[in-house]
């Protein structure tokens, strides 16, 4: 079956950076639509940004001038680049693949186990 591993997260000040990976099988990453996705305490789990196997891109629009994905093929991983970071960034991020790019997360067949993400002075 589909594995997902995130890492990356962590306690950072408001404006500061992180980078998450997402890493999977080969098999799973030339096959799958991989998006990034986040569950802040007290709400729905939303979309971040979302990569699809030609390379096409998809942001929130609350997110895309400041977050970046990006994919690293041989490695098969799946990056996010967050940089000036606010307290409203504070949530569980969550790794999730399709093999349609269908970014809702209802339409998500795998998840990650997530990682830890809190922005705080």
């Amino acid at each position: 079956q589909v594995q997902l591993e995130e890492s990356g997260g962590g306690l950072v000040q408001p404006g500061g950076s992180l980078r998450l990976s997402c890493v999977t099988s080969t098999s799973t990453f030339s096959r799958y639509t991989l998006g990034w996705y986040r569950q802040a305490p007290g709400k729905q789990r939303e979309l971040v940004a979302g990569i699809n196997r030609s390379g096409s891109l998809i942001y929130a629009t609350s997110v895309n001038d400041r977050f970046t994905i990006s994919r690293d093929n041989a490695k098969s991983t799946v990056y996010l680049q967050m940089n000036n970071l606010t307290p409203e960034a504070t949530a569980i991020y969550y790794c999730g693949a399709a093999v349609r790019a269908a970014w809702a997360p209802k339409d998500r067949e795998y998840w990650g186990q997530g990682t830890q993400v809190t922005v705080s002075s």
